[in-house]
């Protein structure tokens, strides 16, 4: 598939060259990323596992990369891990039921049905 950690590394250097072009926009997402832990309700642990979780959902290699090593640096196994994709898989199949639901009720009322 790929070399996550060559992809990782490459990756972080395109972002330091973006972040030299843009440093505003940079600091700006360093700030809502702070923001997202500052009340420390949850463990970093967790914020991981759920950022491993939006990134499936997404579609980000790069979050996957980035926060694949992130939640493994905050201790989770690939147990949790494998968890925390499994509530992703389950969203994405809720997701999808309910925009079928959408579709559904878009047919309904089309004129003559």
């Amino acid at each position: 598939m790929q070399d996550w950690n060559t992809y990782r590394d490459a990756l972080m250097d395109r972002v330091g060259d973006y972040a030299k072009q843009s440093p505003d926009v940079m600091r700006g997402l360093v700030t809502m990323d702070n923001a997202a832990a500052k009340t420390g309700h949850l463990e970093p642990k967790v914020h991981e596992l759920i950022a491993l979780a939006v990134a499936v959902t997404t579609r980000c290699d790069g979050c996957i990369a980035v926060h694949t090593q992130k939640a493994v640096e905050h201790g989770a196994t690939q147990a949790q891990i494998a968890e925390a994709l499994g509530v992703a898989i389950a969203l994405n199949a809720g997701a999808a039921l309910t925009y079928s639901a959408r579709v559904m009720e878009a047919y309904q009322q089309l004129p003559g049905k």
